[in-house]
């Protein structure tokens, strides 16, 4: 399928404050968009793609540099998620360190002297950044989407949307995602993060005025989450005890096995883009997800309100960090309060990775719904 391009960065100024449920406020910000495809004149075609941890607003075509977008693979003329039909908007989230007011950018507390946020950046919730990606479509002049789409913690946010803005989107798409973290997963992300604070280059999360970053933590970090997005049988089969060369070298701290290289090469890659600062508040923000927190543990009360004309829910047979069994979960709160809802458990062998790879059952789940979902303003 031919992509869409190269595509540029939008960014939209937002002057006024941003409350957030930790009870501070984000004062002014900015977000950084792309949009693909055209919106059609009665402005319902519009999707909204909600990204993932490591993710950014370049969902789809080329950026400046020629890479192609995170879910270039779903999004583009004859996708799954057509272009020709859909006017889709990829939104960089606040905190995130890719174009959005993050803590890379400068505190107007100390507009004077240019010091930047750092640690100081308010911790946010994937409720905050719904809220924050409502103003972004309204300003669009967008008053309902066609649909929200997510997946992992795009999904949460997705989810998010129609319980907070149920009136503000007709379809729900929630990909490889849960209703919240299970004490295993919130587990990973704080070994992750004390990899990150216990480097020596973290400097309490102020770091940039040392003019150095915490490559070390960042590395270990990203190590220990992409073992949690992988199969087993997945790594097996593409590693196994695979030497790196021929022999052993009985050592204790050099590179043996092609998954450690494999492993450190991604380490290496993630610490040279990615901000330490934003690591932790998006692991946090995962965290601290549970819509059925505040309804007595209930996530059939927590969807009550939700206003959606259909869900969808993906789920993969190896994914264990966002099993299947979490998207049943919503799935059987939906059913009890007669929400429609469509499930797809795809059997596939990449884990939690595979929400963001081309296989053909999933991405045919994807094409027939939202095709279903074009007939809305198209018959």
């Amino acid at each position: 399928m031919p992509s869409l391009g190269p595509v540029t960065a939008q960014q939209m100024h937002f002057s006024e404050p941003l409350p957030l449920r930790s009870g501070a406020t984000l004062p002014a910000y900015d977000l950084r968009f792309e949009t693909y495809g055209s919106l059609n004149a009665a402005r319902s075609n519009a999707v909204l793609v909600c990204h993932a941890l490591n993710a950014s607003h370049h969902v789809a075509g080329l950026d400046e540099q020629g890479q192609a977008g995170w879910w270039d693979n779903l999004v583009g003329p004859g996708k799954p998620l057509d272009t020709e039909r859909f006017f889709v908007i990829g939104v960089n989230n606040p905190g995130s360190c890719f174009g959005s007011t993050g803590p890379m950018h400068v505190n107007p507390a100390h507009a004077d002297s240019g010091q930047v946020w750092g640690a100081d950046f308010p911790v946010m919730t994937v409720e905050d950044w719904v809220d924050a990606q409502v103003r972004l479509v309204q300003r669009l002049g967008i008053t309902q989407l066609a649909a929200v789409l997510g997946g992992s913690l795009g999904g949460m946010q997705a989810l998010a949307w129609t319980l907070r803005h149920p009136d503000k989107l007709r379809h729900c798409v929630a990909v490889a995602t849960a209703p919240n973290l299970s004490a295993q997963n919130i587990a990973f992300n704080e070994v992750a993060r004390r990899a990150i604070v216990t480097d020596p280059d973290f400097h309490g999360g102020h770091f940039y005025a040392h003019g150095v970053v915490p490559q070390r933590g960042l590395r270990v970090a990203r190590m220990i989450g992409h073992i949690t997005y992988l199969a087993e049988d997945a790594m097996e089969s593409k590693f196994g005890r695979e030497l790196r060369a021929e022999g052993l070298a009985y050592t204790t701290q050099g590179i043996e096995f092609q998954i450690e290289s494999y492993l450190r090469h991604q380490g290496d890659k993630f610490s040279a883009y990615f901000d330490a600062n934003t690591y932790l508040l998006i692991t946090r923000a995962l965290d601290y997800f549970d819509p059925a927190q505040e309804h007595g543990g209930s996530l059939t009360k927590a969807f009550e309100g939700a206003r959606a004309n259909q869900f969808l829910l993906v789920s993969f047979s190896t994914d264990w960090r966002f099993a299947p069994a979490r998207s049943r979960e919503i799935v059987k709160a939906l059913v009890d309060n007669r929400i429609a809802v469509s499930y797809a458990e795809i059997d596939a062998p990449h884990g939690h990775d595979a929400f963001l790879l081309e296989d053909p059952r999933y991405h045919g789940v994807m094409r027939a719904y939202f095709e279903r979902i074009a007939l809305e303003f198209t018959a």
